[in-house]
């Protein structure tokens, strides 16, 4: 049974069959009845959840509160922002009808045609039309603003091909919604919480990102502006890990939203919105994991440490049990989850293979003899590497431990990017670059076509403009138009 733990398909062999037989080996979720939506099971919710705890954290440490709004829409409200409606009308699931009657054949049950709603009702694909639609009736004065509300919730888009975690039609995410006075408050709040996001992604899931802005072809659809974390996952596409948007006075104007300012005066407010998705774990799994499993940063991984006691019989069992209880009160008190696993019915190597593809940072083997040395033996899953420490101080020991593997994992993340980042001059260099993956840097014009011909001609696209890169003038590899900085092009997810 370990093997069969173990038996993945090699990244080098097919990445994405590694990446779907993981999610499932590594009991994270699997296929649900309803097509494109998965059953998320308890360990892959448990690391969700860690997610959930630190970014809800910080989100009210910058003053944030958590709020909740309807599943269901009415259609009319996505008409009222035109670029909004284009973004997601062909993701959009329709309520039309609200009671079911047995069929007149008595083969099963129908849609009672005379329970045809009014009007028609969509499933959120995202929640900025009601939400505006709610604020409308909680602003008045600018004594009211700015509102700054996150909520956690599920959305639906209508996906036609999904895979569990970096595209299901249903999904989990946390979406913020915030209201100000000003354009410059909206302009801060959009960029700040872009880089709450990068905060979260290297310090959390170390995962490394580039900061940047969308060109308007990749932009939210009714935004002014998008911002987006783009992390790179170890088959060298890009995934977008968190986007930011500043929305102006879109949706406001779409449903008459306006304050009275100190003057006494009328005027549209200005808004934001961003979020995060349960894409995360996708990001996870992909830029960490390996032919063994899944590798999981120590701050995220819902057992830190795991125990396993190497034992004859049941005499053997209680003397280890009571050196270990001590440690595992010394491993809380530092506050690191661990769990001792002394369950009688699975063997030591099954237990080992067990936690190595769920990706327990650090696994403690401890036997009779160890005891006697007064030692312990140490597996790290980051390098697979095994050694043997001093029980005396181990509670310690382990916490450096954990903290020196989530920055290994985070610091070998960011040299696969480096080695996989690259210039060019030219298309045709451009075209054979982006065949080897990774981010390409690469001049381009601004202009849409330009960016529409290399999407179509090399499946790439600007993943984004970064605040922080070569902003040396040139002239775009394509058209041979002036420049003015070289953006990141790569293949994504």
């Amino acid at each position: 049974m370990a093997k069969e733990l173990k038996d993945l398909t090699k990244r080098s062999d097919n990445y994405s069959q590694w990446y779907n037989e993981l999610v499932v080996k590594a009991d994270l979720a699997e296929q649900s009845a309803v097509r494109g939506c998965m059953v998320i099971k308890p360990y892959g919710y448990a690391i969700w959840e860690k997610m959930q705890h630190e970014l809800d954290r910080m989100f009210k440490e910058t003053g944030h509160q958590n709020a909740y709004f309807p599943l269901l829409i009415p259609k009319s409200f996505l008409s009222r922002e035109a670029d909004h409606v284009e973004g997601f009308a062909k993701e959009c699931a329709v309520v039309t009808h609200y009671r079911l009657k047995n069929s007149p054949d008595g083969s099963g049950v129908v849609v009672d045609p005379a329970a045809r709603l009014e009007e028609e009702l969509i499933i959120r694909p995202t929640s900025e039309t009601i939400i505006w639609n709610t604020y409308r009736n909680w602003i008045h004065s600018y004594r009211d603003l700015p509102i700054l509300i996150n909520q956690w919730a599920n959305v639906f888009r209508w996906e036609m091909r999904t895979r569990m975690f970096l595209r299901t039609a249903e999904f989990l995410w946390q979406e913020g919604h915030t209201a100000h006075a000003t354009e410059q408050e909206a302009w801060e709040e959009a960029r700040r919480m872009l880089d709450v996001y990068a905060d979260f992604a290297e310090n959390f899931m170390a995962v490394p990102v580039i900061k940047g802005v969308k060109s308007a072809n990749e932009r939210f659809a009714g935004a002014i502006e998008t911002f987006t974390i783009e992390a790179m996952m170890q088959d060298g596409k890009a995934l977008q890990s968190g986007t930011s948007h500043f929305l102006g006075q879109n949706f406001a104007k779409a449903f008459d939203v306006t304050y009275v300012n100190k003057d006494n005066k009328p005027e549209y407010v200005w808004a934001t919105s961003w979020g995060v998705s349960t894409r995360l774990m996708g990001a996870l799994i992909m830029t960490h994991s390996d032919d063994n499993g899944l590798v999981l940063p120590p701050h995220l991984a819902p057992i830190q440490v795991v125990i396993v006691p190497i034992y004859k019989n049941s005499e053997q069992l209680a003397e280890i049990s009571a050196v270990v209880e001590p440690i595992v009160k010394q491993l809380r008190a530092l506050g690191i989850s661990v769990k001792y696993d002394d369950a009688e019915n699975k063997r030591p190597g099954f237990k080992f293979a067990d936690y190595e593809v769920k990706g327990v940072p650090v696994r403690l083997a401890i036997g009779a003899r160890d005891i006697e040395n007064g030692t312990v033996e140490v597996m790290r899953r980051d390098t697979l590497e095994k050694h043997v420490a001093p029980l005396e101080g181990i509670a310690e020991y382990v916490k450096n431990l954990l903290e020196e593997i989530q920055a290994n994992i985070y610091h070998k993340a960011l040299d696969r990017r480096a080695s996989m980042t690259r210039t060019v001059e030219t298309y045709d260099e451009f075209k054979e670059e982006i065949e080897k993956g990774g981010f390409i840097l690469a001049h381009w014009d601004g202009t849409t076509e330009t960016e529409e011909k290399i999407k179509e001609e090399t499946k790439a696209t600007i993943r984004c403009i970064p605040f922080d890169g070569d902003t040396t003038p040139g002239v775009c590899m394509v058209t041979g138009k002036p420049s003015a900085r070289r953006v990141i092009f790569a293949r994504n997810y």
